[in-house]
């Protein structure tokens, strides 16, 4: 019978971890596990850094950002070597199985565990929604929320100069933040990876819309430099282009009651696959349903389609 598991939150931290880790708690506990927290992700793993956690611990911890627990990469994680020396970490201090929350490298890590024999449940904690075996992941609605009150006041005061406020949010090459914000905000243009980047084209469109009090333009980071679209847009149209980087800010905050909700299912469901012996999984929500799949089919998954949400932004503007 399984008596100790470890939790631990790898890579960028999102809202919603913190309601993860209190939910494996307290599951956990029901069903007479003691649970153990692994600070600074696999980093602290390898060091032997843990923390017993118990109910009261966990407390007063589900409407936080951030994670209690801690994050950081490691990418030395890839070494055999480096999984054996903190196999043995866990091995020394009895714990007998894993929940990691995280993306798609946490996910890696938590196969190359279970391989080596310590069953380990990849709960998908990250803002981009990138993980695309899942419909949503944890931290994304709480990200998006934040994006989107951020250009809804981005865009009372463009309203007021004749301003076209260019807004990039994150999502490391996956465009779905951007999108779901463009479409919930009216923006009158959006730029992801999905849709690519063409110079020329966006201030086109821009100077057909000059008639407008505003115009707002979501893009997705890493695709190009939003400070001199911003002084182009200046240059070649009617509006005065500012440029606003939304950054670290879509990461922190009190996690959306979505986020609360998705964290404790998929961690209710990491807690039973590990009670039946049942490693090398990671939790996704499909269609509202919560279900376990294989890791490596989750890391196979082709991208996320957002044809129709592209239709849709299209049609709209």
């Amino acid at each position: 019978m399984l008596k100790k598991i470890g939790v631990l939150t790898s890579g960028g931290d999102a809202p919603g971890m913190n309601a993860a880790i209190r939910a494996v708690v307290r599951v956990a506990g029901k069903n007479g596990i003691h649970v153990v927290g692994i600070l600074d992700g696999y980093k602290g793993l390898l060091e032997g850094q843990f923390i017993d956690l118990n109910k009261p611990s966990v407390s007063d911890t589900l409407d936080r950002g951030g994670t209690i627990l801690g994050s950081a990469r490691l990418p030395e994680f890839k070494d055999e070597k480096v999984q054996l020396a903190a196999i043995e970490q866990l091995n020394k201090a009895g714990i007998e199985a894993l929940v990691v929350i995280g993306g798609d490298g946490s996910y890696r890590g938590a196969l190359a565990l279970t391989q080596h024999g310590i069953n380990c449940i990849g709960l998908p904690g990250t803002i981009d929604n990138d993980i695309a075996a899942t419909d949503f992941t944890i931290g994304f609605d709480t990200a998006l929320n934040t994006a989107v009150e951020a250009v809804d006041k981005l865009r009372d005061t463009s309203s007021s100069h004749h301003r076209c406020s260019v807004v990039e949010v994150m999502g490391n090459h996956c465009g779905d933040l951007a999108l779901w914000t463009a479409i919930s905000c009216g923006a009158e243009i959006v730029i992801t990876p999905e849709t690519g980047y063409d110079e020329v084209e966006t201030i086109e469109r821009l100077r057909q819309l000059d008639s407008k009090r505003h115009a707002i333009v979501v893009i997705s980071e890493k695709i190009c430099d939003v400070e001199s679209l911003a002084r182009k847009i200046s240059l070649n149209t009617g509006f005065s282009g500012r440029a606003t980087v939304l950054g670290h800010v879509q990461r922190g905050g009190s996690p959306t009651p979505s986020d609360r909700v998705l964290a404790s299912r998929m961690a209710e469901k990491a807690v039973d696959c590990l009670i039946h012996d049942i490693g090398g999984q990671c939790i996704c929500i499909r269609e509202n349903k919560i279900v376990n799949l294989p890791i490596e089919q989750a890391l196979d998954t082709p991208k996320k389609s957002r044809k129709e949400l592209y239709k849709l932004f299209n049609e709209l503007v």
